[in-house]
């Protein structure tokens, strides 16, 4: 079983943020705040696109999708942090620390090949819209999701085993908010070059799969509509790909500097920022940054507010 049993004492220390004990309120207040507008916003947005028959389209599919791999990836790391902050003990225990990084690891490996695979999607909604019922059937929308689910557990999979298994002695303090990758090898008192040198490959095919079916994707999208004759045809289908874009330079950026950038680029400081970003912020932004440049996701959330207000109004005549 590749998480060995441990003792207590090998159990890992995550220094946190490292804040200063008189910002530590306004901080904690700050990622409660991020946290639970994250998992609110995410979890309307798939109650919408489950509930309003407009949104039963392949696009709002993979949203829906996307908005059940930030919930789960925000709960990965921001509970245990908001824990840490109001505690003495900071410690997560060796199958803790394993479990947080394979969940972390397929949260986000599956997020690059969804992101790539939306790419597709605006691709044949642009270019063949005639053939976008067929080629973007309920059957192949499952199988891209399937397909984006597998990619992800796989790098799970394959790392997080290695990474548990690497031998630990001495500090046993991580200086990192969660148990993430780079920030646990450091402790490890044997050479990790080789498998350090395996990650960056599997990072690099991780992000390099997906960043190019984006710019495969994308290039033939300004092609087409670059050829449009009619001026609304070219708003639409930009307005289309824009919030889609957006999140795809976040995510692919932060994960761009954690995983690929060689180690002279990092310190211990940029790399809680960046992960922070990516860990934190990006799961609340990405629903919002949807549904707000969204007219069918702000109309879905009108109807349904506007029917709990008249059934309440309803119910409180008939008292």
């Amino acid at each position: 079983m590749w998480l060995r049993n441990q003792t207590s004492s090998s159990d890992f220390i995550l220094l946190g943020l490292l804040v200063r004990k008189e910002a530590m309120g306004i901080v904690f207040t700050v990622i409660f705040a991020i946290f639970v507008v994250a998992v609110m916003a995410n979890l309307i947005m798939i109650f919408l696109i489950q509930v309003d028959s407009r949104l039963h389209t392949p696009m709002y599919f993979l949203l829906s999708q996307l908005s059940i791999m930030d919930t789960l990836f925000i709960c990965t790391t921001v509970p245990k942090l908001l824990v840490d902050m109001v505690s003495k003990e900071k410690t997560i225990s060796f199958v803790g620390c394993g479990i947080q990084i394979f969940l972390y690891l397929t949260m986000i490996g599956s997020e690059f090949f969804l992101l790539g695979l939306m790419a597709y999607d605006r691709y044949v909604a642009v270019c063949n819209p005639l053939r976008y019922p067929v080629l973007m059937n309920r059957k192949v929308c499952l199988l891209l999701a399937a397909g984006a689910w597998f990619g992800g557990s796989l790098d799970g999979f394959l790392l997080t085993p290695i990474t548990m298994n690497v031998p630990y002695c001495g500090s046993r303090k991580i200086n990192h908010f969660f148990c993430e990758i780079p920030a646990v090898l450091r402790l490890a008192c044997s050479d990790t070059s080789l498998y350090e040198a395996l990650m960056y490959v599997c990072c690099v095919l991780m992000l390099l799969i997906p960043v190019s079916i984006i710019s495969t994707s994308y290039s033939l999208i300004l092609l087409a509509v670059h050829r449009m004759h009619s001026a609304e045809g070219r708003k639409k289908a930009l307005t289309t790909c824009s919030s889609h874009l957006t999140v795809v330079s976040i995510f692919y950026g932060a994960a761009f500097y954690t995983y690929v950038l060689p180690q002279s680029f990092h310190t211990p400081e940029k790399d809680k920022v960046v992960s922070a970003f990516y860990t934190i912020v990006t799961p609340m932004l990405n629903p919002l940054i949807y549904s707000l440049r969204n007219k069918d996701v702000i109309g879905a959330f009108k109807k349904i507010f506007t029917r709990c207000l008249s059934t309440q109004k309803v119910a409180t005549s008939n008292a």
